[in-house]
């Protein structure tokens, strides 16, 4: 059955007229024919669904995945409408569309994850300072004359005017405000300290040592900390060189056996 365009006046001047083909649609079971009629009454509707997308447009979103969102709106409108109720289609697509539009800014156009309480705080404070904006010239409106104006708490309008920050993120690569030398703030990042490591392995052997016997962590005290060679340490221990070495390599080989077998 083709859908066409009716000359009855609708709220929507792109709205076609597709009362019989929902009418239809309702009484059709699942399989080809019932998907065909479903898929023409979607495409009639695309030129309001891309009309709708077109207001959220200079939001930072590319128009073509607007128009996306808004076809998956229109498809899950006329999978839910049901024409018995009375009301027409338009009056029930519209909200449904319009809502997954602002539910897909909600949920993937945030740099930083917010919960949906601060969201909606944010718009409260956004459009209140908008407001304010257009009676209030030379400045910007104050924290409490936002409150007052969106009905919040200071503390709240504080929170909204820092999720404004968060729907979108400075690039490492600009340059701060003020700067004038192209400083930016990937020059203010630190970087891993390597020192970390060596803490990390100081306190894993620091109980193994304290259990050696004392001559074995005088040797090693000597040696690492002293920076003495092991002829020196020979010398002031009256034993051999040889003797020296041999020590050392077994006391750090069953430290680190010890350290390996506690980390396994």
């Amino acid at each position: 059955m083709p859908i066409h365009t009716s000359a009855k006046q609708h709220p929507h001047d792109d709205a076609p007229d597709t009362a019989d083909a929902f009418r239809r649609l309702a009484t059709l079971p699942a399989g080809p024919e019932r998907d065909a009629l479903r898929d023409e009454i979607v495409e009639a509707w695309l030129p309001m669904a891309d009309r709708l997308a077109g207001r959220f447009r200079s939001r930072g979103e590319s128009f073509d995945d607007l128009r996306q969102v808004a076809a998956l709106g229109l498809v899950k409108a006329v999978d839910r409408y049901d024409p018995e109720l009375g009301n027409a289609f338009e009056s029930y697509a519209v909200p449904t569309i319009t809502g997954e539009i602002k539910r897909h800014f909600r949920d993937h156009m945030w740099t930083l994850h917010v919960p949906r309480r601060v969201q909606d705080l944010r718009n409260r404070v956004r459009f209140a300072s908008q407001d304010l904006s257009q009676t209030i010239s030379g400045r910007r409106p104050t924290v409490a004359e936002i409150a007052e104006h969106a009905k919040l708490s200071e503390e709240e309008v504080k929170t909204g005017l820092e999720a404004l920050e968060s729907f979108t993120a400075l690039s490492l690569d600009a340059q701060l405000p003020g700067s004038e030398d192209g400083y930016s703030l990937s020059d203010a990042l630190g970087s891993p300290d390597p020192a970390l490591d060596t803490v990390v392995d100081r306190e894993a052997v620091k109980s193994r040592l304290a259990a050696l016997p004392e001559r074995e962590r005088t040797i090693l005290y000597m040696r690492f900390f002293g920076d003495m060679t092991q002829s020196r340490i020979a010398e002031e221990l009256g034993i051999s060189q040889m003797h020296v070495s041999r020590l050392i390599s077994r006391c750090c080989g069953r430290v680190r056996e010890q350290v390996m077998r506690d980390v396994a």
